[in-house]
């Protein structure tokens, strides 16, 4: 067999695949060609349904203007209906009031003073039925009484009080109505141009006409056939082959309305809907017809020359085969030609895709960085707090000791000059408490410190505490409402808090600047997850301290909440600011955003949990007092030496029975031992954190199921157990011996 003959064959095994693809290609172009005529009238119906929405949102804009107008406050109605005919003037508007029994008060198409007829033909009266008359309503198409044309009409409420809204909860005083000719939303669609042989009718909830591109004098007001109201009902949208009212077979697109829940019809003649499809197969299967014909012409003039093509081929081949980059010169041979471009083709989707793999590579490598700097964060600040958490026990464990001790001292001594020491040595305990109280703040938040608080009120206490460390040129303001929610915090620890963030708004406003802090309720519903915090559903407080200073770089602010991170120079920054604010709002049921620009300034949103409970009152300890007194049998477990020989002696001193146990062991070693014959104690007094298996939680449950009557207080200077059992009051140490005695005397009495 010759060469040419054998090319030739080649060439039309080759043929025969691509005539056989362009047959593909063809059904496909067809079934493309149809679903973007699909799409594109989606688009055209959605859009008209958003304009003739636009529409009813303008004359809802002028309701709400005219609800609004202070002649209507005052119920000056004869101003109002002067003032309501020249925003909408008649014949083709009307306006229209009523009051909440349905009695018509003016009729802007009517004099003002004269008989006004019944409330008119529209069906707002029955769409109100058992919904909420605050709401606004759009009636269907009705006929009018006064003008005798087809009309629509749009209800919104008039609230008392002033403007058109209704902040606090105001009563609606009236309804307002606006009647206008459907004229408006004909001149609508007609300004739309459509293509001449589309459809585009505009229906009511009850399917009547209301506006149509072709003949609309014609059909107005007129129903949709039993089916196409049938296939429209209750769907925002949908695709359905019917006939249209003036008998043209064709495709339809109904589109909701969606302030006035009316459809937009669009439809499309089939024979139309047939042409540019079968334009667009006949076009490419007549080119690739016509490929295939000059391939075989070609194939038989140029087959002397088929080798070096045929190589040029294998060379391109051996190119993609080890990814490089296939350019093929014509050689004036279609089909070769068109297999060298299916290689060149392939080359670059082969090069493309080793592209977006390596991106998709390099974007995985990245959010595995990011992950693993997330959980470094988290690990830094879980080691900071149990690291601060465990020394705030221990240093709270010898104030409690030295808080005693002293007591015991004043309450002993008489000497005046040994009285003032003693007062000086207090005041140097309370503020080592409020230092340990700070190093508390990286580890779990403290039940026995938290408390319900005002916030306004405590916000307004921290800005007092932050002024003194702002400079004279920055102006700090504060907005806060009454009807902000009460929130369940350490208020040590918000104060704190927003003394850090001042601390770094004054370092970034040298030359002075504006610091606005702000309180206001927010909501986090399950959709909100994209445009919020990652929080929880449900009711928080959103403190906010924004500044005018210099902002974060994007670098910087990525690293602004690790511990010990900062810009300052050494010796003047330790990192834990902005960490310690993060700690505290995560321990109060919520979370930290940051958002700067530089050059701008720095916005810090605080989110606290929304409490449940009421404000809570903050007991005083008056200085001083002689120690109150009581009665009865306590059983004082405490492992702490220290503590535990102080606080005997100030129990014993104030007139309790005091039996000791070193651990929780050892209390229900003494309780059992009591059960035979002693009389067993009146309260446990127990401190959480203990050696052993058996912790001062674990010994209140214990108790709790041995001995159902007999208290339990329990105290701690920190501990990361959530302290869950039942009716057990909980001290937080250091705690003065007069709160101690009255605990106590009152767990007796009740037992």
């Amino acid at each position: 067999m010759r060469t040419r003959t054998r090319f030739l064959l080649l060439v039309l095994s080759v043929l025969v695949p691509s005539f056989i693809a362009a047959a593909l290609a063809v059904a496909y172009v067809y079934r493309d060609a149809q679903q973007a005529q699909d799409r594109s009238m989606a688009e055209t119906a959605r859009a008209i349904a958003l304009l003739v929405d636009n529409e009813l949102e303008k004359k809802e804009e002028l309701l709400r203007a005219l609800a609004g107008a202070p002649s209507l406050e005052r119920g000056d109605l004869v101003e109002f209906y002067q003032h309501a005919r020249r925003a909408a003037p008649p014949p083709e508007s009307v306006i229209v009031l009523f009051d909440l029994d349905g009695r018509l008060l003016l009729n802007t198409r009517r004099p003002y003073g004269s008989d006004l007829p019944p409330r008119g033909s529209s069906n707002i009266a029955q769409l109100m039925q058992n919904k909420n008359p605050a709401n606004t309503f759009v009636s269907d198409l009705f006929v009018s009484r006064t003008t005798g044309g087809h009309d629509i009409a749009l209800q919104v409420p008039v609230y008392g009080g002033s403007g058109s809204g209704n902040p606090g909860g105001r009563p609606v005083r009236y309804l307002l109505s606006l009647g206008m000719n459907v004229g408006s939303l004909q001149q609508l669609l007609e300004r739309q141009r459509l293509p001449t042989p589309w459809l585009a009718t505009l229906i009511d909830r009850n399917g009547l006409v209301v506006a149509r591109t072709r003949a609309p004098e014609l059909y107005l007001g007129k129903p949709v056939r039993d089916t196409t109201r049938a296939l429209v009902r209750g769907v925002q949208e949908t695709m359905y082959e019917s006939r249209t009212l003036d008998g043209i077979d064709s495709r339809v697109y109904a589109s909701t309305v969606p302030g006035a829940d009316w459809k937009i019809l669009l439809s499309i003649p089939r024979s139309e809907l047939r042409q540019a499809p079968l334009r667009a197969a006949a076009l490419l299967g007549g080119m690739m017809t016509l490929l295939l014909v000059v391939g075989l012409v070609a194939a038989r003039r140029f087959a002397n020359r088929a080798i070096a093509p045929i190589d040029a081929l294998g060379r391109s081949a051996v190119a993609l085969g080890t990814g490089a980059e296939v350019r093929y010169q014509p050689a004036g041979w279609a089909e070769l030609d068109s297999v060298a471009h299916h290689l060149a083709d392939a080359s670059t989707r082969i090069r493309q895709g080793r592209t977006e793999m390596e991106a998709r590579v390099a974007a995985a490598i990245a959010a595995t960085e990011r992950a693993q700097s997330a959980l470094l964060k988290n690990q830094k600040l879980e080691a900071l707090g149990r690291l601060t958490g465990g020394i705030a026990h221990e240093y709270n464990n010898l104030l409690q000791t030295l808080t005693t001790a002293l007591q015991l001292a004043a309450f002993t001594t008489r000497d005046d000059k040994v009285k003032s020491l003693i007062q000086t040595c207090q005041r140097t305990v309370a503020r080592a408490t409020t230092l340990t109280g700070q190093l508390g703040a990286f580890g779990r938040m403290q039940e026995a410190r938290r408390t319900t608080v005002d916030l306004c009120a405590q916000l307004r206490s921290a800005v007092q505490l932050m002024k003194g460390s702002l400079r004279g040129k920055i102006a700090v303001e504060v907005h806060c409402t009454d009807e902000v929610w009460p929130v369940t915090l350490e208020p040590l620890q918000f104060d704190v808090a927003l003394l850090n963030l001042a601390m770094n708004a004054r370092d970034a406003m040298p030359d002075g600047g504006a610091l606005r802090l702000e309180a206001r309720n927010i909501t986090i519903d399950a959709g909100d997850a994209g445009a919020g915090p990652a929080l929880a559903r449900g009711d928080y407080v959103l403190v906010s301290m924004v500044d005018s200073g210099s902002g974060m770089t994007p670098e910087v602010m990525a690293r602004a909440l690790d511990p010990f991170f900062t810009t300052k120079p050494p010796g003047q920054g330790t990192g834990l600011g902005l960490p310690q604010a993060y700690a505290f709002a995560t321990q109060a049921g919520g979370t930290l955003v940051l958002d700067s620009t530089p050059g701008i300034g720095t916005r810090v949103d605080l989110y606290l949990a929304r409490a449940r409970d009421a404000v809570m009152a903050t007991p005083g300890i008056a200085d001083g007092a002689a120690p109150a007194h009581g009665s009865g049998t306590v059983l004082f477990v405490e492992d702490d030496a220290l503590v535990r020989e102080a606080v005997l002696r100030a129990l014993q001193e104030s007139g309790f029975e005091v039996m000791v146990a070193e651990d929780g062991e050892a209390a229900l070693r003494l309780l059992e031992t009591l059960e035979t014959g002693k009389r067993r104690p009146d309260v446990v007094f127990s401190d959480v954190v203990m050696p052993g298996q058996v912790s001062g939680i674990d010994l209140a449950g214990i108790l709790r199921q041995r001995y159902p009557g007999l208290p339990v207080i329990l105290a701690t200077g920190y501990t990361e157990q959530q302290i869950a059992v039942p009716d057990v009051q909980v001290l937080a140490k250091p705690y003065a011996i007069e709160q101690l005695v009255a605990v106590l005397s009152q767990a007796v009495v009740q037992d």
